[in-house]
């Protein structure tokens, strides 16, 4: 097929941030002059590429709207020869409209507003916006010029498009519908959808089977990156054709700008490509992928300097140590070492004329030791074991690494509270207090290590810590960012050993041999955290059914009696422990610091999961065990 007999349709992603308009407007117009210099007809951009998705109650602003629209007049002078979809909020008659501006050769054609607002999990659109009505279209006046807003389609070189604008499409009476009965022959799908494991497919059937079933060909653009610091976008572009997909990129890239186009006959049906596989990835692979990406956004979008770790030698933070170690890699691959320095802005920490004549193996190592510093902070409760895997793991990435022993600092405390007091603190009278002054007594020492080096400090609390409180406040929680938050213990474990086989991790095999223990009570006591708590593999499951299906204690027992995956008393006793901590550490979790959401749910009460912090702790329902 040439050129001449289609149009050539096209999506992209873009790497926004909230109300950067310098960083934004350059990402959109680098869009456009790639898909201009590939002589692309029609272009879709993601939803509110202009402000950002993630502005929050900045939305309710008047200056807001009416500095994006600034924007959007300075972005159509460079859409000449090119139609173009661009994301934006519109204010119309006092209420805020989500709106796809449709431009073609340099002139606005008219605002398409969103219909259905996302309202659920991470998502609070109707706090900001109104949903528009279907089949209704209003004028509204911008600088002296009337266009139309609303339920709008567009004829573009003799074929009808209208929109879907990303939630639109997940709902049962989603737009497409009414397309289809008005005979369009194209639909834009501009998205702001987030990341999540197994998501992929659940797209491919929304545009895939979209295009079939509306007889039309269908372009998704969806956002990419850490756009405001919890939500990752995986910047998904597909075009597909009649129930084919014809064209797509690669997701969770460190790229600003990801663009893919195809060329469409829409009378013979005649397409550029031949169907493609969908990208369907295992869960372990998702994980690397989005919280590399995440960490690298997070670090350079908050103008940090790298990252600082307390390396205990155990699972969690040595995922973390993983993770931060994978992002350099991954950049330096897809970015290649001078980009990636300049995007990290990170050219005063290195040097590139030294690093240009090093191998992208030894790159990678000597960029480690300078964006991730590591410390073992012993006690006498710590095993030489937990300090061998720490310090192995560090060596074997590259990363700085210092150890250092804090009983001093906890005997301190400890003697002053005794003067207090007037008596000696025991292990079996006071074992919260002498297990959390050990966590507490590493904060202060390891934030030091974060402020000389203007660094993000990583706390690692996992999924299944907060869900029960198993951390200490204001010691192993301490820190900027909790990249692992958002999975579970259970997930981390898996994960590792996963990466020490496929991301050829060899200094895992030391963590990889231990049992999770916090190391806090004496070595005789044989601390692990499944004896404090519950075996990971059953607390995983109460979970899910708990928080993400918001069951009570008497039917997760009823479920998970069939499963047998324990005796029927011990399950009906994990099931109490699970709900009762729960229910007092709310307190912990409105703490935390700030963590990505990954999966399917999570229990930052910021994002996903509300939950009072006081409460009657489920005791009545408990009573029914």
């Amino acid at each position: 097929m040439t050129k001449k007999d289609g149009l050539r349709i096209a999506g992209a992603a873009l790497n926004q941030t909230p109300f950067d308009w310098k960083q934004n407007m350059q990402n959109i117009i680098q869009a456009i002059e790639r898909a201009r210099a590939n002589d692309v007809d029609i272009l879709c951009l993601p939803e509110l590429c202009i402000t950002g998705y993630g502005c929050e109650d900045v939305f309710l602003s008047d200056w807001l709207p009416e500095k994006s629209l600034e924007i959007l007049f300075h972005v159509a002078e460079y859409c000449d020869g090119i139609a173009v979809s661009v994301g934006l909020p519109i204010r119309h008659n006092g209420a805020l409209y989500n709106c796809a501006c449709f431009i073609q050769n340099k002139n606005i054609l008219g605002f398409t507003a969103k219909q259905f607002l996302a309202n659920d999990g991470v998502h609070y659109e109707p706090r900001w916006f109104t949903a528009w009505r279907a089949n209704e279209i209003a004028k509204i006046i911008i600088r002296e010029k009337e266009y139309p807003l609303g339920d709008v389609l567009y004829d573009i070189c003799g074929i009808k498009l209208g929109f879907e604008i990303c939630e639109d499409a997940w709902r049962p009476q989603r737009p497409g519908i009414r397309h289809c009965q008005k005979g369009v022959h194209l639909i834009l799908n501009p998205s702001a959808s987030h990341f999540a494991f197994n998501k992929s497919p659940i797209r491919y059937d929304l545009v895939i089977g979209g295009s079939e079933r509306f007889n039309c060909a269908y372009v998704y653009a969806n956002l990419l990156g850490n756009e405001a610091g919890r939500m990752i976008y995986d910047g998904e572009v597909l075009i597909a054709y009649k129930g084919k997909l014809i064209q797509r990129n690669n997701r969770l890239s460190f790229h600003d700008v990801e663009l893919v186009w195809a060329d469409v006959n829409f009378i013979t049906g005649e397409t550029s490509h031949d169907p493609l596989t969908h990208d369907d990835r295992e869960k372990e692979y998702e994980f690397w992928e989005c919280t590399c990406l995440g960490l690298f956004d997070y670090m350079r979008k908050s103008k940090s300097k790298g990252f600082v770790l307390s390396l205990s030698g155990g699972a969690d933070s040595s995922a973390c140590a993983i993770m931060v170690s994978e992002m350099i890699k991954k950049g330096l691959r897809e970015l290649g070492l001078e980009k990636f320095i300049e995007k990290a802005g990170i050219a005063d920490k290195v040097e590139l004329s030294v690093l240009k004549t090093k191998t992208e193996s030894e790159q990678a190592l000597q960029l480690t030791s300078r964006l991730l510093i590591c410390a073992y902070q012993a006690t006498q409760n710590s095993s030489q074991k937990t300090f061998e895997s720490a310090k192995e793991l560090a060596h074997s990435i590259g990363a700085t690494f210092y150890s250092w022993t804090i009983d001093d600092e906890v005997n301190s405390y400890t003697r002053k509270v005794e003067q207090a007091i007037g008596r000696t603190l025991q292990w079996h009278t006071d074992d919260i207090t002498l297990q959390n002054i050990q966590a507490r007594s590493r904060s202060p020492i390891i934030w030091m290590l974060a402020n000389i080096h203007n660094a993000l400090l990583i706390t690692t609390s996992n999924r299944s810590e907060a869900d029960v409180g198993y951390a200490t406040m204001d010691g192993d929680t301490s820190g900027s960012i909790a990249p692992i938050a958002g999975v579970d213990k259970d997930f981390i474990r898996k994960w590792l050993l996963w990466a020490e086989h496929n991301l050829n991790q060899k200094g895992l095999r030391f963590v990889n041999a231990l049992s999770p223990t916090a190391e806090l009570r004496p070595a005789e006591k044989s601390q692990t955290d499944e004896s404090d708590l519950m075996p990971y593999a059953i607390m995983v499951q109460i979970e899910r059914l708990a928080i993400k299906q918001r069951l009570s204690p008497l039917q997760v027992f009823e479920i998970l009696k069939v499963k047998k995956l324990e005796e029927e008393n011990l399950l009906k006793e994990h099931i109490k422990k699970f709900f009762r901590l729960w229910s007092r550490n709310q307190w912990k979790r409105e703490r935390y610091a700030p963590s990505f959401h990954i999966d399917d749910f999570n229990v930052d009460p910021r994002s996903w999961c509300r939950f009072p912090i006081l409460s009657g702790g489920f005791e009545d329902e408990l009573s029914k065990l």
